[in-house]
């Protein structure tokens, strides 16, 4: 078991409604993090388009998650 904290930003926040939480889970890999939240939040955007931050750099689905890392997922952003 993991404690992470996460960070949400823009669609993933407003549908997650919060901006960041600390969660215990027995997710391994960043991606296996992102599907268990995308059932719980309902999420919209498929893992492909997600890029994800781990401890402020960014990283691979793949990654193994540690206790006290930070994760940020971060969705397309369209600017002007």
């Amino acid at each position: 078991m993991n404690t992470v904290n996460i960070e949400y930003f823009a669609i993933l926040r407003d549908q997650a409604k919060t901006e960041k939480e600390i969660l215990e889970t027995d997710c391994k890999t960043l991606g296996e993090l992102y599907q268990f939240l995308k059932e719980r939040y309902h999420f919209t955007l498929p893992i492909e388009i997600i890029q994800v931050a781990l401890n402020d750099e960014f990283s691979t689905h793949d990654s193994n998650l540690s206790s006290g890392d930070k994760i940020v997922f971060i969705p397309p952003v369209a600017g002007g």
